[in-house]
């Protein structure tokens, strides 16, 4: 009895908090939304019996992903006046995008047949002599090896197409030049100096700068053409 009102209460919890997600007008506050459904969601799991998938949910997504999401709201100066104000303009596309998805969900729902054996699985113990965890491990890495590694190579790729799309080359941006320190001799970049016993920096000199200094950036100029002065 208490364990079907636990789950009930956290699950309205996680529906109402997901639905705020996507409803809160402050990203900050989506944010927030979004770590309370992850703990509620959790929670579901303990009950269930996943307590790994429950640590797991906790740990990294709300220990890193979630975390990580705030700081970058917080630390973006976002004009959200302006990219309230694109709305309308967007707004027949949106609709046209969220209709065909909800055709396509309604599709796949439609012709969704439960396997018939699902209800004896769902009402299954877990497997005895090996743990949750255990459990977890060998149906992922044996049965879905392939799915896992293909879902892994997907973010891979994802990850790769954003670092290259935020790339932006400037002349003024400094790049090492990894060959170039390489072949460098210690006689080229290290100079001893022999220091008496106490003797500070003025003594010796003064602070010296290193032999080899590097080239001062070019600063970049202004493009003539498409920029001109008599707007």
């Amino acid at each position: 009895m208490i364990t079907q009102i636990l789950f009930y209460l956290f699950a309205a919890v996680l529906l109402v908090s997901a639905s705020m997600v996507v409803s809160s007008r402050n990203p900050v506050h989506s944010v927030l939304f979004l770590i309370l459904s992850f703990f509620n969601a959790a929670a579901l799991f303990l009950i269930a019996g996943a307590e790994f998938l429950a640590m797991i949910l906790v740990i990294v997504y709300v220990g890193a992903v979630a975390v990580l999401f705030l700081f970058v709201v917080m630390m973006l100066d976002v004009d959200f006046a302006e990219l309230r104000s694109g709305f309308q303009r967007y707004l027949p596309i949106g609709a046209t995008v969220g209709a065909v998805l909800l055709i396509e969900l309604a599709v796949v729902l439609g012709g969704w047949e439960f396997a018939p054996d699902a209800a004896h699985l769902r009402m299954s113990p877990a497997p005895t002599g090996m743990s949750n965890t255990e459990a977890l491990g060998r149906i992922l890495y044996t049965d879905y090896v392939f799915l896992f590694q293909a879902a892994g190579l997907i973010l891979l790729v994802a990850m790769i197409g954003a670092i290259v799309l935020t790339l932006r080359e400037r002349k003024t941006s400094r790049h090492q030049d990894i060959r170039t320190q390489t072949e460098r001799k210690v006689a080229e970049t290290l100079e001893m100096i022999p220091a008496a016993l106490g003797a500070g920096t003025a003594a010796l000199g003064g602070y010296r700068r290193p032999k080899v200094t590097e080239p001062e950036p070019v600063e970049e100029e202004a493009e003539a053409g498409g920029h001109g002065h008599g707007h």
